[in-house]
């Protein structure tokens, strides 16, 4: 009988892989650093000790991808994040708006193996790792193990980056880190909470249910956590119709050691994942979960906080609340400082504490690699912040692109044989900041300058451009039961004069309101331009005129308010356009407590038909030039920094025009890919397949009206059309063909003399 070599010698099978980049844990931001790597042309080995990847997001644990543009009650507008964590989400909107877990897997798996230059070791768990004999400050390799193939990898590179989540590689190398809560002296961190509250987050394990359509007993296990009433303070929250994330507050752990306790505290919450649907199903209190079946219970938990790394900055919860500018900023947060009680589920008070900033917040290149491993970057939930500010870093598209950040960081690390710190200023955090910037990575704030964009010094011009005059009232009333707004980008100077439509069924006051913000980096209404009283009469569709006497000093968004008011309700019309809102109102978030401010919340009307309200502009808005298309944003601002095409245009056309003949090697289109939608990668379905203000069918010809590139049934954010031969043109023409349902509208062209994009 032949033997192999390694069982001869009874020694572990030994792989030796070398590459550029060595990335331990493929969760999210694992798995956006190696894809951002790989096509910047960065040999990655990605080590993974689980089956499949995405961490939390996965279909292990299935907690939907969370991020700045939330379903919670924040004024963050048009927040959600860009680059490869967005194309990840459109393309599962695309494949699977059931938001199948399954379905979710394979597309990062997908994403990943497209990629020849990752080398993926799935169920491979990093276990040690050795120095630079010369240089003790640097990590020289890593060692891992495969237990399906019984095979010990070392994997070698000069830099290397920790996603893994419990931080295993800085562990390990001595990378400086914490765990636990700071005291609220040590950052001055007013929403810093003691013994009782507890220092740490605990884990969830989440369960779903299915309706089989017909009675289905259910015996529990033997280690199901009895007497649920007792011991679980919020049993009255239970019931039949939920299930999965949304049960997030089944969680435990947090007084325990978060890594080394890991099982103890898996098994605690299988306990009581089993009790809770003993309890619905047995108790005799929900007859509607008769025909239920229990379908799936996650076999490990989802892992909300353990060690975090320090760096050569710690974000704190001033920067958040106060959202302070960084010069070296490369990405951005939104979430809630969200801090959960120790104990979870058995905790007396809510599962759940928040503290909201006005808007989104800046993120430093310093919070991405260790203070003290040389050649260590840190991605994920081990970034370098304090526990209060982890309360809003640690969710996942967030995470991501801290993970897109560093992968560029690394490439012009190895392009000018420099450590990560050296990227932190000057040159390099340029290049680092505008590369990004390209692959559609969005740094609040911060627009694209790039000086190798040829579009910046064309003539633009365009078939036509909106002028906003009316959203007519060509659809459903809606009841003032809540507060309703209408957001509108507002030029600078006197004000237009508003004419909202309402139904009155009988004699009623509405008060009426203009709000703006007090500062054009975030959306929240805290500003009162004028406030109106109206007395109206009973009539259907009546045309009441909004005369504030007031002017902004420069061109911002207003938000006009119309209070609760019973028997009125208000006109919706069936346009939508790009960078136009409707919202209602939210929940006062009082931040008093912890030395904030109170102000109000703003939600957006519910999707997909997101219908705007009938009003009618005079004069008309005018902010949707085609010189949008070059100013640096690609997304919303404080304005929409989008050409759109006059409703009535039946071939809209952009056009870029030089005064020479002109070589062109790659053209970037962006198009409106609404990043006001969060589109929850898991559970939560959506009615939509793409995004409603998607442009479906373009084309791009030279002045001769040559056919350079043509794509059809699109739907990403970013058309990247790099050219086998340049040409030599003095204008390129934009066609939108079709859209996915809005009026056509272009975010962004860029234009290059040689090829840039990664």
């Amino acid at each position: 009988m032949l033997t192999h070599p390694a069982q001869a010698s009874r020694e572990l099978n030994t792989v030796h892989l070398a590459s550029d980049l060595v990335i331990v844990g493929a969760g999210l931001a694992g798995v956006c650093a190696a894809i951002t790597a790989a096509r910047r042309g960065l040999k990655v080995v990605l080590i993974h000790d689980r089956p499949v990847l995405g961490g939390n997001s996965s279909g292990e644990i299935r907690l939907w991808v969370l991020g700045a543009t939330t379903h919670m009650g924040t004024n963050n507008r048009w927040a959600r994040e860009g680059g490869v964590v967005n194309e990840l989400l459109v393309e599962n909107l695309w494949r699977n708006r059931e938001g199948n877990p399954v379905m979710w897997d394979a597309l990062l798996l997908e994403k990943v193996a497209d990629e020849p230059l990752i080398t993926l070791l799935l169920n491979t768990a990093c276990f040690a790792c050795e120095k630079d004999p010369a240089q003790p400050d640097r990590i020289a390799s890593v060692e891992a193990f495969c237990p399906q193939n019984s095979t010990r990898y070392v994997a070698t590179a000069p830099l290397f980056c920790d996603s893994s989540g419990d931080g295993i590689l800085g562990f390990l190398a001595g990378a400086a880190f914490r765990m636990g809560a700071e005291s609220k002296d040590e950052f001055d961190e007013l929403f810093a909470r003691g013994d009782e509250f507890g220092h740490l987050l605990g884990h969830s394990i989440y369960f779903y249910s299915k309706d089989t359509g017909q009675p289905v007993p259910f015996v529990a296990p033997s280690f199901a956590l009895q007497d649920i009433e007792e011991k679980i303070p919020r049993y009255r929250q239970f019931n039949a119709r939920e299930d999965g994330c949304n049960l997030w507050w089944i969680e435990w752990g947090g007084r325990l050691d978060t890594v080394h306790e890991t099982e103890r505290i898996k098994w605690e919450l299988w306990r009581v994942a089993y009790g809770v649907w003993n309890y619905i199903k047995n108790s005799g209190k929900f007859p509607e979960a008769a025909n239920l079946t229990l379908e799936w219970v996650g076999s490990i938990p989802g892992k909300r906080e353990s060690r975090r790394f320090e760096g050569d900055y710690m974000l704190s919860q001033k920067d958040i609340v106060q959202r302070r500018l960084h010069d070296d900023a490369v990405a951005f947060g939104g979430w809630s400082i969200d801090l959960h009680p120790a104990d979870g589920v058995y905790a007396e008070i809510a599962g759940s504490h928040h503290l909201h900033p006005k808007g989104v917040y800046q993120i430093p290149y310093r919070c991405y690699y260790s203070r003290n491993i040389e050649n260590l970057f840190l991605a994920g939930r081990i970034i370098s912040c304090t526990h209060v500010a982890f309360g809003s870093t640690r969710v996942m598209a967030t995470a991501a692109l801290g993970g897109q950040a560093i992968a560029i960081a690394a490439a012009l690390c190895k392009e000018g044989n420099l450590l990560p710190r050296a990227i932190g200023s000057g040159e390099p955090l340029q290049r680092l900041r505008r590369e990004l910037l390209r692959l559609g990575q969005h740094i609040p704030g911060v627009p694209l300058d790039d000086p190798e964009d040829l579009a910046r010094e064309a003539k633009i011009t365009a078939s036509s451009e909106l002028r906003l005059a009316e959203f007519p009232a060509d659809a459903e009333a809606v009841p003032l039961d809540t507060s309703r707004v209408q957001l509108l980008p507002l030029p600078a100077g006197q004000v237009p004069l508003f004419t909202v439509t309402l139904d009155v069924l009988e004699p009623a006051e509405v008060v009426a309101e203009l709000l703006t913000t007090s500062d054009p980096r975030h959306h929240t209404p805290d500003v009162l331009l004028g406030r109106l009283t109206l007395s109206l009469k009973p009539g259907y569709k009546q045309e009441i005129p909004l005369v504030f006497d007031a002017r902004l000093k420069t061109p911002g968004y207003g938000f006009v308010v119309l209070r609760p008011a019973a028997g009125v309700s208000w006109q919706t019309s069936g346009r939508r356009v790009s960078g136009v809102l409707s919202l209602r109102t939210g929940r006062p978030e009082e931040t008093t407590a912890v030395g904030g401010e109170a102000f109000e919340v703003f939600r957006p009307e519910r999707r997909p038909e997101g219908r705007n309200f009938a009003i009618r502009c005079e004069p008309p808005l005018t902010a949707f030039a085609a010189d949008n298309v070059t100013n640096g944003f690609h997304r919303p601002t404080d304005r929409p920094n989008a050409w759109v095409a006059d409703w009535s245009d039946e071939a809209p056309r952009l056009t870029l025009e030089w005064g020479q003949p002109t070589v062109i090697a790659e053209i970037v289109v962006g198009f409106d890919n609404d990043y006001d939608h969060a589109l929850e990668s898991v559970l939560r379905g959506h009615p939509e397949r793409a995004l409603f203000f998607g442009v479906r069918h373009c084309r791009i010809l030279a002045d001769d009206g040559t056919l350079v590139h043509e794509v059809k049934d699109f739907h990403h954010s970013h058309l990247r059309v790099r050219l086998e031969a340049p040409i030599s043109t003095r204008r390129l023409h934009i066609d939108v063909v079709s859209t996915h349902g809005g009026p056509a509208a272009i975010m962004e062209v860029r234009v290059y003399k040689k090829p840039v994009q990664a």
